[in-house]
């Protein structure tokens, strides 16, 4: 993840945009990684950007 530019993360009804080049590494770390210390399923790289779990409306503003 650290090429990313953007790393966008769901739970539930949360979203949240991460802009890895300013934002506090280790929150972004907490948002992404889940119970188990693994990466947080489903994950998606497009290009430079991550989409990190599950949120319908996060996957209907990117995925359209």
């Amino acid at each position: 993840m650290e090429s990313a530019s953007l790393i966008l993360t769901g739970k539930g009804k949360k979203r949240q945009e991460w802009n890895p080049a300013s934002d506090d590494k280790a929150n972004i770390l907490k948002d992404v990684i889940g119970p188990s210390g693994n990466l947080r399923a489903p994950t998606w790289r497009i290009g430079n950007e991550f989409i990190v779990g599950f949120n319908p409306e996060l996957y209907e503003d990117v995925f359209g």
